[in-house]
């Protein structure tokens, strides 16, 4: 389960307009979601707030052996007026990241678009968020800083500063250039002085041009010209049913003379795909030899299954894993999931649906299960109980032996 300033994070990218599915980084983010997550160890208290729509408090309570915890806090110069804040009333779609299913690409806004003029002179800023986070009782400290520069453009600066870090601490500058069609990406960190470059191309058509003029600035005689254009614009344009993109990251460290670069590919259905969801990806590793692939699919509004086979060309070393993620709803309407299916298939539904067809709003719990060639099996069960969060799970190894199981935990939410 996302923490609360995770998700307000993610707030910030939609409400500036960021795209975060459009980066190399995220290339594998469905498979991850459905493969990767972590279950808790111990028990753990979270407690946040939304105190204003600029600025967000969390501290967390946990205790593994010893008692520990942390204080957070963030700062938006944007407000963040439209998300809810309450854990009672937060969707948890939103909460607990499973099946990421992509939109069609857009163009980002003009950079004309963002400025502000009074009197002659420029008055408007630039969206930033400030964050930092404070591990007790080891005196750990995590900051960052986030800034959009322009609707295409975006920085970032975390750091980290521990005691038990080489020189104290680091610090990693990351600047991402999103103009749709592709994306590029450049890293520097101060640890061992390390470069890095990414990329993404999205193969296909360009998206169309975004012709409608923000508020507060159109211009009568334009905006007669963008009606009569865009329907044209539309016919002319052709979407397509999946998207195929390619990417790759090299990176190099300066002090320790060592590199590494990777490379990927990655199709998904989009919208309009008139089929079941499924997103494959295939990734490479050529200085280490890893080769990894995963299948993921959305066979109902509720349950998404997901695969990933990982093979060492030097090692020949294997590894297969399995998992799924089922939702749980207040209501059970069977029926609703079936001609689901059927549409999806091209077949007829069998019965008027009953849901009303929001099926988000009746989502209270989601069980995410995972198992590997080795016997490992993992199990994490979230949801809400009236106004708190709640993530349950454990990690069992199969095989048996003397620790059959190899971590047990709860974690509980509650954010106002």
């Amino acid at each position: 389960m996302l923490g609360f300033m995770d998700y307000v994070q993610n707030a910030f990218y939609e409400t500036t307009g960021w795209n975060r599915d459009n980066s190399y980084g995220t290339l594998t983010a469905t498979s991850r979601n459905l493969l990767d997550f972590e279950t808790p160890n111990g028990l753990r208290f979270h407690v946040s707030s939304l105190s204003s729509p600029n600025f967000a408090s969390s501290y967390t309570l946990g205790s593994i052996g010893l008692v520990d915890g942390s204080l957070s806090y963030l700062y938006s110069s944007r407000a963040l007026d439209g998300i809810a804040s309450k854990s009672n009333t937060i969707d948890l779609r939103f909460l607990l990241p499973g099946y990421r299913q992509l939109q069609h690409l857009k163009q980002p806004d003009e950079p004309s678009w963002w400025e502000i003029w009074h009197q002659g002179q420029r008055i408007d800023r630039r969206d930033a968020l400030l964050y930092g986070r404070l591990f007790l009782p080891r005196s750990t400290l995590e900051g960052l800083y986030m800034r959009r520069i322009s609707p295409r453009t975006q920085f970032k600066v975390s750091c980290v500063s521990d005691s038990r870090l080489p020189n104290g601490g680091t610090i990693l500058a990351h600047v991402q250039h999103d103009a749709a069609k592709h994306c590029t990406e450049y890293i520097y960190s101060t640890d061992s002085a390390l470069l890095g470059v990414r990329g993404l191309y999205n193969f296909g058509e360009s998206p169309p041009s975004a012709y409608a003029t923000p508020q507060g600035n159109a211009d009568p005689i334009i905006a007669i010209a963008n009606e009569a254009a865009t329907p044209a614009t539309a016919q002319n344009t052709l979407r397509s049913h999946g998207l195929f993109s390619a990417g790759a990251e090299i990176y190099y460290g300066l002090l320790n003379k060592s590199g590494g670069l990777s490379t990927g590919l990655r199709f998904t259905t989009l919208p309009s795909h008139t089929g079941f969801p499924y997103t494959m990806t295939l990734t490479l590793n050529p200085l280490m030899g890893n080769l990894s692939t995963t299948y993921s699919v959305l066979a109902s509004p509720v349950l998404a299954l997901s695969s990933r086979f990982d093979f060492n060309f030097y090692s020949y070393e294997s590894e297969l894993q399995v998992g799924t993620e089922l939702w749980r709803r207040e209501s059970k309407p069977v029926f609703d999931d079936l001609n689901w299916a059927r549409l999806k298939m091209g077949k007829e539904t069998i019965m008027p649906q009953t849901h009303g067809g929001n099926v988000d709003k009746d989502l209270s719990g989601c069980l995410k299960a995972r198992v590997d060639q080795r016997g490992g099996l993992a199990l994490l069960w979230e949801g809400r109980v009236k106004e708190l969060l709640y993530s349950c799970g454990m990690t069992v190894d199969l095989r048996g032996g003397q620790n059959v199981f190899r971590g047990v935990g709860v974690e509980i939410q509650y954010s106002s």
